[in-house]
């Protein structure tokens, strides 16, 4: 499975490292949307669109975004349970639509949060290597 992260969202480079940790099997590959060349390598994915939401590939071809994308990366490394309930029926709505104006917001929540700015120190908020 395919995950493409924003590498400048502090929030989001920390929910990637956390994830990775937990793949033990190698289950999930990490694409950065900001990495030079991308569009040149994905040209058929619409970056604005991959920038407005998380967005996850499944080994089938089939995309998924926002909370669906992150519940099946989580439940690709065995930790699903975490965000199933916010695929429930009945939290569903409210939870899309709170990861929506996160997903709107996640600069300034990340830097509310983290107190690292969109950009970071050196440019980008890239994983740490030992994460890759």
């Amino acid at each position: 499975m395919i995950i493409f992260y924003d590498s400048y969202c502090p929030l989001c480079c920390a929910e990637m490292a956390h994830l990775k940790k937990r793949d033990h099997h190698n289950r999930i590959e990490l694409v950065d949307i900001n990495q030079p060349g991308f569009t040149e390598r994905y040209p058929s994915l619409d970056w604005q669109a991959l920038n407005s939401r998380i967005h996850a590939q499944r080994d089938n071809g089939e995309f998924v975004t926002g909370l669906d994308a992150t519940h099946a990366v989580w439940q690709a490394v065995g930790k699903g349970w975490l965000y199933a309930p916010l695929r429930w029926p009945i939290i569903r709505p409210i939870a899309d639509m709170g990861y929506n104006w996160f997903a709107k917001h996640r600069y300034t929540i990340s830097y509310l949060l983290t107190g690292k700015r969109r950009t970071c120190d050196s440019g980008s908020c890239h994983l740490p290597e030992d994460s890759k």
